[in-house]
């Protein structure tokens, strides 16, 4: 007994499968190597969270105080 070939509509929606995972696997790729960027860069990261610190202002030069 063997197997019967393929249909036609069975290698199509492999070959879009295959497309789209292909295309899925590149996003999570691309976000990982963004990630991983961000996290070595070093910068800090507490000015995100939309709260006011005064710690991460840059500090004003020259002007009068009342």
């Amino acid at each position: 007994m063997s197997f019967r070939p393929d249909h036609e509509l069975h290698q199509r929606r492999f070959s879009r499968n295959l497309g789209l995972g292909l295309t899925l696997v590149a996003f999570v790729v691309l976000v990982f190597a963004l990630t991983v960027v961000k996290v070595t860069r070093g910068d800090p990261m507490q000015a995100f969270d939309h709260t006011v610190r005064p710690e991460l202002q840059p500090a004003a030069t020259g002007g009068t105080q009342p």
